[in-house]
Formats: C-alpha cells, structure tokens, sequence
C-alpha cells in the first residue's frame, strides 16, 4: 500500500514503487511549493500579535503544518495556522510545509518576517563645539538615533529649516536586533544661515507591507547662531555739500552679528547722543572729515564722510533772497487797511503774533 500510516508513531512510510503508478514529474520544493501564505509575509512591531493562514493549492496531500521556533500551530483540515500572541523574537524563520499525496520528499515555504522597533530617541547636537558658530568656518551637525530595528530600513533625513539636505541609508548593515546609529553633516555657515533651524529625522520605510506612512522620530531643531562681521549696506565713501539752514544725513548702518555698534570721529566735538548712532541727521554740522566705525567681536569696519563747506554761490543767492523778502515785506506794510493779498498772509500772521506777545500782560 502507498503511504500506509504507521499508527504508534503517526508517521508515513512508502511501500516499493508500482509500475506506471504516477507520471515522472519533479517533487515541488522552493517556491514552485503548491503552499499559498495569508499574509505572503510579515511586517510586526515588536511584542504585537501574529496570524498567518498557510493553504496547499493542491487537493491531496499527506502532510500539512509549520515549523517554528515559538508560537501556537493548528491545523484546520485544509489549512494550517501559525500564531503568537506577543512576538518578542527578533530574528525568527517560520516555514509551512506539505508532503503532498503520492510524493515522499516534503516541501515547504519560508515565512519573511520583520520584527521591527521605532527609535527610543534621535538627538542633534554640535560636534566639540558649544555656542555660535562663526561665518565660513567648518563644523560637523552630529544626528544620534537609539536603539532602532531593523536598521537597514532606516533613512536618516536632515532639513535646514523645511528643505532636506542630506540622506544618509544603512542598507550595509543587516543586524536583526536594536542598535544605536548616527549620521554627521559638515556645514560651514554663512550670515544667511544664522537663525536657520536643523533637524534630523530618522524614518523607517518597511516596504508596502509595513506601516503607512512609514513611521519617523524628529530631533530638536538646533538653532544655528552664525557671528559674522560688520559690512556696511553702502561702503563706499561719501561726499556732501552743505547748504546752510538744511539739515544733512550722515548714514553708517551696517550689518553684522553680534548688532555693530557705532563710534564717530572728527576734528569737530559732536553731541554726546551721537557718538553711538548709526545715522547722524544735522543741519548744524561743519565741514571736514567724519569717519563712522562699525564694531563687534569679530571685526571694526570704518566709513568717511566728506563734508564740504558752502559755496559762495550759494551764499549769493541766499543773500538775494533775504533781499526778496525784505522788499516783500516793505510792500505789504505799505497796503491800505482792508486790502487782501496772499502773499502777504504770512508776513501778517507773522506781525500779529509779534504784536499778541507785545500786548499781553505782565505777570
């Protein structure tokens, strides 16, 4: 008989070959196994719950059921379970095997199954160095992740404010279990990086059959304080002439971090309020040389400031116009009682105040 069953010890057993009794086909092993898995494999999150089903395409068969190293196996007539309540193995094979009617040889078909874990933590910090950075000089953003599985599908993702610049993979790695890894980016800051955000974020992408979206830990922002000298929106020195009674505009504004501050000097004594100011707005300054110093920590930058000295030109026709004015007003005092002209309101204006300060009362 084919296939007698040994009753004491639940195992089968092939009698001698007969003639003709089945076609010369090759014993199904690998995955041309007839064995289909429900789910075809495995994404879990370590200590949760699995179920896998696992059905033979094939309608006659000997033998059906798992091999594994923990968790429940049942066999349900025409399919087969494997279970477990809390998988807490990080690194398990499970396979469902068949001995199908009329051959000897078992075959069988492996179960993938990733055991993954999130990170506890992912830090960012400055690598041998506290405190602002200084502009154009190299420093290393050090990104630390802890205790993270499986770590080949980890990508580690760095963001200058909302922008990625930089990736780092550890698809070399293949440990099963936590580990701690880490990931460095070399900056060297510029003035339009002060005030940026970095940030690292490790994200774990375990393909279509895992979590979606694929699960991501974020670090702190670190915020970047980058000192940078002194630099003068407009360096260049400048050249004014003064006109006298207009007030002229001396402007020393200067960018740079830590905030400039500013010191003036000339042969001339400013007022005390000014010496500080980055902008001096005057109609009383002499002529000469101002010079404008702009300081922090890092750096002094110097401006000047040449003022000239009225020309006579200038002189001329202010004293022709004092002459205007007077006949002007000669003119209009000269107007009958009644008669309005508009030119001369401001000189009437003018008399009355100095005619209500005259009158009024001594206290």
């Amino acid at each position: 008989m084919f296939g007698s069953p040994d009753s004491a010890q639940g195992r089968y057993f092939q009698s001698p070959p007969q003639p003709f009794h089945f076609p010369p086909v090759a014993t199904p092993l690998g995955e041309a196994c007839p064995l289909e898995l429900s789910p075809s494999s495995v994404v879990v999150r370590f200590g949760d719950p699995v179920l896998v089903n696992c059905t033979p395409s094939v309608g006659k068969f000997k033998r059906l059921g798992w091999e594994a190293t923990e968790g429940e196996k049942a066999f349900h007539g025409d399919y087969s379970t494997w279970s477990v309540a809390s998988l807490k193995t990080w690194s398990i094979k499970p396979s469902c095997f068949i001995t199908i009617t009329g051959y000897d040889d078992q075959c069988e078909k492996p179960l993938n199954v990733t055991v993954y874990k999130t990170p506890d933590s992912v830090s960012i910090r400055l690598v041998n160095h506290t405190g602002s950075m200084k502009e154009g000089k190299e420093y290393q953003l050090l990104c630390e992740v802890q205790n993270i599985a499986p770590v080949q599908y980890l990508a580690l993702r760095w963001y200058r404010d909302q922008t990625e610049v930089y990736y780092s993979s550890f698809t070399d790695l293949t440990q099963s279990s936590p580990v701690q890894v880490s990931s460095i980016l070399l900056i060297t800051p510029t003035r339009a990086d002060n005030g940026a955000q970095y940030r690292c974020v490790a994200e774990l992408d375990l393909g279509p059959e895992g979590p979606q979206p694929a699960p991501t830990v974020s670090s702190g922002s670190l915020n970047a304080s980058v000192h940078y000298p002194p630099n003068f929106l407009s360096p260049e020195p400048e050249m004014l002439d003064l006109v006298v009674g207009v007030e002229v505009t001396l402007n020393c504004s200067a960018t740079g971090y830590p905030t400039p501050i500013y010191s003036w000097l000339s042969a001339h004594t400013l007022q005390e309020t000014l010496t500080d100011e980055a902008v001096i707005t005057s109609s009383s300054l002499l002529p000469g040389t101002y010079t404008c110093t702009a300081s922090n920590r890092l750096d002094s930058k110097s401006k000047r400031f040449l003022l000239k000295a009225p020309s006579k030109a200038n002189k001329y026709v202010e004293s022709r116009c004092m002459d205007v004015i007077r006949e002007m007003r000669r003119c209009c005092q000269s107007l009958s009682a009644g008669r309005v002209s508009v030119c001369c309101t401001g000189f009437s204006r003018d008399q009355n105040t100095a005619h209500s300060q005259s009158t009024a009362p001594q206290t």
